[in-house]
């Protein structure tokens, strides 16, 4: 069984891919994570990749299917789930090429949907522990002990620079320009599951479950 899951940037895309490699064995294939160790091994499309981002150029198509691909090879036949990609349909019906050509398929397109007020609200208001990296939200989830790390006791937080409402609000409206229309994509193939994003951590990994054990 392999999957793909799409939504928004805050959606929760990669916490759900972790929770599935976790509890049911799957090999969550991080784009970002992915294209990060081609390029520390120096595997020959690492390096390509290298020179391009060196040159402030984005990574395109052709290599991040070509990472794609040789990561495929590495893991065999175990079941995967794609976070981070594809992002357009181009990118979507390259995809489909490749695993064409490795005798692979999707089984499901699981899509996190999640109103843009929600999302921007979710993404604000985060912060991690700078030591450990535990993630916290000024709203949803303060540390017990203000100040305070509940796993490790750090004492320094940080934020990412780009959570903040106007990034925030430019990268939905990039992702509704491109991404959102792989969803008619997906769907038309008759794979595409829709979920409530919205929805409590727990809850959304119940209803991804329910999709999974059905079929």
């Amino acid at each position: 069984m392999n999957l793909i899951i799409l939504g928004p940037p805050g959606a929760g895309k990669g916490t759900q891919a972790q929770s599935l490699e976790r509890d049911r064995g799957f090999i969550q294939l991080s784009t970002g994570d992915m294209l990060r160790a081609a390029v520390g091994e120096g595997t020959e499309v690492g390096q390509k990749a290298k020179a391009i981002m060196d040159r402030g150029e984005l990574v395109p198509d052709d290599v991040m299917v070509q990472i794609i691909s040789d990561k495929l090879d590495e893991i065999g036949d175990q079941q995967f789930i794609l976070d981070g990609f594809p992002r357009t349909q181009g990118q979507a019906e390259a995809l489909d090429t490749l695993l064409a050509q490795k005798k692979k398929a999707l089984s499901f397109v699981i899509e996190l949907k999640i109103d843009d007020a929600i999302l921007v609200e979710r993404v604000v208001g985060r912060f991690t522990c700078g030591n450990c990296g535990e993630g916290y939200h000024d709203t949803f989830k303060l540390p017990a002990q203000e100040g305070k790390c509940d796993r490790c006791g750090g004492t320094e937080f940080k934020r990412r620079s780009d959570d903040n409402e106007e990034a925030m609000r430019a990268r939905l409206v990039a992702y509704h320009g491109l991404t959102a229309p792989l969803i008619d994509y997906y769907a038309g193939k008759a794979i595409l599951k829709s979920v409530d994003g919205a929805a409590a951590f727990d809850a959304v990994t119940g209803q991804i479950a329910a999709i999974l054990d059905e079929n």
